[in-house]
């Protein structure tokens, strides 16, 4: 992992200490170390002392609520973070997910659940982490008859780039900023130009999910990345929606 532990490591935050207890030990019972905090400023602490492999973070927290935290978190690291929350309404995801979140549990949840998306959240970073940490030292192969060149960890579709390696993207030569999970998204697209994707898979492949979750995560990362790649969001040309199936991604250029 990136901080170098064999064994994965996760900071659990949460002001209710029968549920920090037992989120904490269904988690060892895995095999993962846990370390606990029981508010924001102790969770910020501990979080950049440790450099935990993941963050399992409530909302509701005494002083610094965990919004707040998660924004902080983003801000200074990549660290996968999963929010926990009793407040379930669409809006309430949405603004986890736009402060930093990678994944959304609404309370009350059940450990099976919760440590499956842990477990999931930590494979997928494992998969990442060789891309992040060097480039590759060959030509990454492409499907046969496709136009993006992919070199030395850089992926080209038409004026946008993505850089595999430092995780840096620009779209006509303009450098533009996405979040982790957002940039790992547009990489599998750019991976697999021309292919309808489905809700479904892209939740397996790019979050790591093999048990059924809200798509409606799919949806609001697709909206975020449209804004920020998009000319017009509103009239896309590079993430198309296929009605009734998924998405599919247009290389610029073809």
């Amino acid at each position: 992992m990136a901080n170098g532990h064999i064994t994965p490591n996760v900071l659990v935050v949460d002001d209710e200490q029968n549920i920090r207890d037992a989120v904490a030990y269904n988690l060892r019972r895995e095999g993962i170390e846990v370390t606990v905090a029981s508010n924001g400023h102790e969770a910020l602490t501990r979080a950049r002392l440790l450099r935990p492999d993941l963050v399992v973070l409530d909302i509701m927290l005494p002083g610094m609520d965990g919004l707040e935290v998660c924004r902080t978190l983003r801000a200074e690291s990549t660290v996968p973070i999963l929010v926990l929350s009793a407040r379930g309404e669409a809006a309430d995801r949405i603004t986890g997910l736009e402060v930093g979140a990678d994944d959304y549990l609404v309370k009350p949840f059940t450990m099976r659940e919760l440590v499956a998306r842990v477990q999931a959240m930590l494979r997928r970073a494992r998969m990442l982490m060789p891309m992040a940490d060097q480039a590759p030292a060959a030509p990454v192969p492409v499907a046969a008859g496709l136009k993006e060149r992919v070199l030395g960890g850089v992926i080209r579709a038409g004026d946008l780039k993505l850089d595999t390696a430092k995780r840096d993207v620009t779209v006509g030569g303009e450098v533009v900023s996405l979040k982790p999970k957002e940039f790992d998204l547009l990489l599998y697209f750019a991976r697999h130009p021309g292919v309808v994707l489905s809700r479904d898979a892209l939740l397996r492949e790019v979050w790591g999910y093999d048990f059924p979750v809200d798509t409606r995560t799919v949806d609001v990362h697709i909206r975020w990345l449209r804004q920020k790649i998009e000319t017009n969001p509103s009239e896309p040309t590079r993430i198309m929606t296929v009605r009734g199936l998924g998405y599919r991604f247009v290389a610029h250029g073809e």
